[in-house]
Order: C-alpha cells, then sequence, then structure tokens
C-alpha cells in the first residue's frame, strides 16, 4: 500500500462523501447543516471547502455560538466540577485483582486476566507532557470513542468488551503494535510533528509523502495522506513505511492492513464531520492484533484529543483572509501555552487560566455532542470520581 495515496474506495468516499464508504450507507441521520464540498485546490486562492449557504457572501455564523444559554450552562458546571477532576486515581489499590500496567499521559491501563481496563482520566495532554485538569473531559473521550467505535465495526473490528463507567472501558488483551497512524487531510499545526510545520522548514517528502512547493498554512492536500510515527523516549518519531517494516516493527501485511484501515476510518470520519457541519482535518489510530491473529482498533477514535476538527461553514472565508480556522479542538490551548512560555524545554510551565480550562471543557462536549446528535450528561460532582469508578469497575470484573 502506498501510504500517499487511499484505498480505491476510500479515494471515491473522498471525492462524493454523502456516497457510501465501502458499500456501506451514508449515515441515516439527516445533516443539521449546510452541505459542504470536500473537492480539493492546488491553489490557496481557491479553498478547498465551499459552503454551500446560497453565496450571499455573508459571514456564516459560527456553530460554537450557535446556543449561548447551553454553552453557559456547561461552563457553570465545568467551573463547578473544577475541584473535582481526574487527575490521578490509583485503580489498583482500590479493586482487588488490578495490577497497573502503564500510565499514559491521559489514559491509565490496568489488567485483569485476559482483559485490560482504561481508565480516561481529566488529565489534558500537549507536547508530550500534562498540561492542565479540563472538568468532564475523560467522559468526553471515552463516550466519544465508544460511539465511534459503534459506528465503524464495518471498517475493522475493534478490542472493546464493555463500558461500566463514564470514564472506563473494558478491552480484550491484544500485542499493541509501536506505532501510531496518523492520517492527515490539511497542511496545518503547531507542535513540532505537524505538517505545517516541517513543511514551512522545506521538508517536501514527509514520511514516504511527496508535498508539491506553494502550499499555504490550513490548506487542504490533495489526497488524504499516512504519516506514521514510532514512539521514542518521550516523543513521537515522524517515519516511513520502510523504517517501519525493515527493522521489524511490523511486518509489511500488518501494515498494509492496518494503514489501508486507518485511510478508511479517516475518510468515514471527514464523512460523518462533514454532515454536522464539521472539518475532520486530522487524527491518529492505535491497533493491535488479537491470539487469532485480528488487526483490531484500539485505545481511542476521532476524540478532541486525538483529532483536530475545525468549522466548516467558516472555513473559506477565514482561509481566504489568512484567518486560523475555527477549531473544536485543544489547538486553542496548545497556542496559549506557546504564547507564554516554551512548553518543549521550560520545566515548570504557567497555570493554564481558568476561562480557558473551562471553554476546553465546552468544547470537547460540544464535539461530542455535535457529533453524535446526544445530549451529553454532565456527571453528579457530588461524589468523588474515584469513588464512582472504583465501585463501577469492581462490579463489572466480577461479571465477566
Amino acid at each position: 500500500m502506498s501510504p500517499s495515496a487511499p484505498p480505491a474506495a476510500a479515494a471515491a468516499h473522498v471525492a462524493s462523501p454523502a456516497k457510501a464508504l465501502l458499500g456501506v450507507p451514508s449515515s441515516s441521520r439527516p445533516s443539521r447543516f449546510p452541505y459542504v464540498s470536500m473537492s480539493a485546490s492546488s491553489s490557496p486562492r481557491a479553498p478547498p471547502l465551499v459552503a454551500a449557504a446560497g453565496g450571499s457572501g455573508a459571514a456564516a455564523p459560527s456553530l460554537l455560538a450557535a446556543d449561548p444559554g447551553h454553552r453557559e450552562a456547561v461552563l457553570l458546571a465545568a467551573r463547578a466540577a473544577m475541584g473535582n477532576c481526574l487527575g490521578e486515581i490509583r485503580l489498583d489499590l482500590a479493586v482487588p485483582g488490578l495490577r497497573l500496567a502503564a500510565k499514559g499521559k491521559v489514559r491509565d491501563v490496568y489488567e485483569s486476566g485476559e482483559h485490560l481496563v482504561l481508565v480516561t482520566t481529566d488529565r489534558q495532554s500537549a507536547f508530550d507532557r500534562v498540561l492542565a485538569s479540563i472538568p468532564f473531559k475523560g467522559q468526553v473521550l471515552n463516550e466519544t470513542s465508544l460511539w465511534w467505535f459503534n459506528q465503524t465495526c464495518h471498517i475493522t473490528p475493534n478490542a472493546v468488551v464493555s463500558s461500566p463507567d463514564k470514564n472506563v472501558t473494558i478491552a480484550k488483551r491484544c500485542t499493541v503494535f509501536p506505532v501510531e497512524f496518523v492520517v492527515r487531510g490539511f497542511v496545518t499545526g503547531s507542535t513540532d510533528t505537524s505538517l505545517w510545520t516541517v513543511y514551512n522548514n522545506g521538508v517536501r517528502n514527509y514520511c514516504g509523502n511527496a508535498l508539491p512547493d506553494g502550499m499555504v498554512k490550513n490548506q487542504k492536500l490533495s489526497a488524504n495522506i499516512l504519516t506514521p510515527t514510532t514512539k521514542a523516549a518521550d516523543h513521537d518519531v515522524p517515519v516511513t513505511p520502510d523504517e517501519i517494516i525493515k527493522p521489524g516493527l511490523m511486518s509489511k501485511e500488518d501494515f498494509d492492513e492496518a494503514g489501508s484501515k486507518a485511510l478508511s476510518l479517516f475518510a468515514y470520519g471527514q464523512q460523518v464531520a462533514l454532515e454536522n457541519g464539521l472539518i475532520l482535518v486530522d487524527t491518529k489510530y492505535e491497533f493491535g492484533k488479537t491470539a487469532d491473529g485480528t488487526i483490531v482498533l484500539i485505545d481511542e477514535v476521532h476524540t478532541p484529543d486525538s483529532s483536530r476538527y475545525w468549522i466548516a461553514n467558516s472555513y473559506e472565508d477565514r482561509f481566504k483572509s489568512g484567518l486560523e480556522p475555527e477549531n473544536v479542538d485543544k489547538e486553542f490551548l496548545r497556542l496559549w501555552f506557546k504564547n507564554n512560555c516554551n512548553p518543549y524545554e521550560d520545566a515548570v510551565l504557567p497555570e493554564a487560566p481558568e476561562e480557558l480550562v473551562c471553554e476546553l471543557a465546552w468544547r470537547y462536549i460540544f464535539l461530542f455532542e455535535t457529533i453524535t446528535n446526544a445530549k451529553f450528561e454532565i456527571p453528579d460532582t457530588q461524589e468523588p470520581i474515584h469513588e464512582r469508578i472504583s465501585r463501577n469497575v469492581a462490579w463489572a470484573l466480577r461479571d465477566l
């Protein structure tokens, strides 16, 4: 599989996002927002996304401001929950039979026989370090991923067994590939490994993908590309397919299959996002292999942590004006830290302002509700999260 071009079915889908992907009908949910074409352009003067809003030239209202009353209610709840965020948790000390297997920047993984218990915390990470704790974030990520896992079974099986708590997923144990499958649709980003950063520094072949001259920030690529990374110490390392296959990190067959799944997942994610007024800009996937040799999707899917989302109906005007797109992810928090410190080198970082923390909580909930068309249930903040999770996980493990 060439990492620079999606499979035929996925490529056809990108050209016509409202049509079926891999023979599966388009989502039956009615589109609540104007249709936006996903056709690509090589010219920065002709942005690739054009909103079908009648061509009046008037600025489209932001989806983020569509329901100010709901936003204020969420911000109020987030402020009230600031003292009950799930930052640190030692579930193995509260639930018999659990062993802490891995502690990530956001997720803690515990082993229980043939199963893994994944606890998604409220820790906010970027620049390969924890920046803050965001109220309700863990619940948003867990429930967003569960929704996408369910929606993408036609593309790939996954490792999910159950979800006994708002912040917890129980999964089948598998051998995890030491590769993150990053898929990108636009030249953008602010981190050292983002496509815009490396492109602006003169790189024209990235992870085996040839990039043309003359592109500008936030421009759409002519086709989605796969830019895999591996882990080294505490940071991601972009690699080519050969740099994965030759040292034996993955076999060619496994890499080709996982890469094809990643591109198909991304194309489908773009379709669903666009039907709901959003642009899925880039994301990452992780895969594992079960004992019977099946490659399964693991970790998280299309969350605001693993993915970049923009508001579709304002993209064109903002792109033409040289403005940053309206984002529905953690990019604005990344930019705040980049403007106020050196997040890669400073030993101590400034504390994120409360208004930014609560705004990020709102954006995460907004994304969940916009994608799933379901109302996010604000949890009871009176009960300590650790106690609730410990109780629910203990009950679930007894039933396995």
